[in-house]
């Protein structure tokens, strides 16, 4: 007979009078201690930040929070229109949507990053030829016919305005190293080559100081994750307060069959 593999967490665990936390006391070391933001960066590293990686982790996760009636806001709001006694179906319709062109690119920018520079190889923190990686980048993706994820904007232009600020707090801090500077030369390298201002925006900023914090790049898109969850919970209560889902039904339905009138 084949042994059965034992399984374990080393997240979280409870007793009668007591539950532990990464080996912290939730009652004693964490509740009215730590924030939101500093909790979810002990989850995804086993340890509590320093007060510079907290006021970066922080930036990069409250940046995601809302930008409007983005289409993962909209599918909330029609969804809890639909079912309004299921608010986490509403707001995980909306996160389903998070994916390679909203919000999710930060995981493929983190990714052609971290296999430019890998977090676990020392040489990633020895003088390297920016530039130079940066032109491999481009051409790869280019060669298979892909975007650069990480940059440009269809509706912040010239800049994405939450990028010079994420830099400015990573540098204020003491995270703006080698993957800032990639992600930088790649936009101005892909910009270059097919001649249009190609700044990075926010999810390519994000993924380069995320990658600066050292976040693994398939664990990267879950900083959005979280921080959108709390944007659309805000939809799901302005919805509840003052309904447009059904003006939205009413109007698309309007154009949609126009031509059948």
């Amino acid at each position: 007979m084949t042994k059965r593999k034992s399984i374990r967490t080393d997240i979280s665990w409870s007793t009668t009078d007591k539950i532990t936390v990464k080996g912290l006391d939730l009652c004693e070391d964490i509740l009215g201690k730590v924030s939101l933001g500093d909790m979810a960066f002990l989850e995804l590293t086993d340890r509590l930040p320093t007060p510079q990686e907290s006021t970066v982790f922080n930036a990069i996760a409250v940046s995601l929070v809302e930008h409007g009636m983005t289409p993962s806001a909209i599918v909330t709001r029609m969804t809890i229109a639909g079912a309004p006694e299921a608010m986490q179906a509403a707001v995980g319709a909306g996160l389903c949507g998070l994916g390679s062109v909203f919000v999710g690119s930060m995981e493929d920018a983190a990714r052609l990053l971290q296999d430019a520079l890998p977090l676990t190889r020392p040489e990633a923190k020895i003088a390297v030829d920016i530039a130079a990686l940066a032109r491999q980048i481009v051409d790869t993706q280019m060669a298979l016919g892909k975007s650069v994820p990480g940059i440009g904007h269809h509706i912040h232009k010239p800049i994405d305005p939450r990028t010079p600020k994420l830099f400015e707090i990573a540098q204020a801090n003491g995270f703006s190293g080698q993957y800032v500077a990639l992600m930088s030369a790649v936009a101005a390298e892909a910009g270059r080559r097919l001649g249009k201002n190609l700044p990075v925006n926010a999810t390519g900023a994000i993924a380069a100081v995320a990658s600066e914090l050292g976040l693994p790049w398939h664990i990267v898109r879950g900083v959005g994750v979280m921080a959108r969850a709390i944007g659309l919970v805000a939809h799901v209560l302005e919805e509840l307060r003052n309904p447009m889902a059904r003006e939205i039904k009413a109007m698309v339905e309007e154009q949609a069959t126009a031509h059948l009138r």
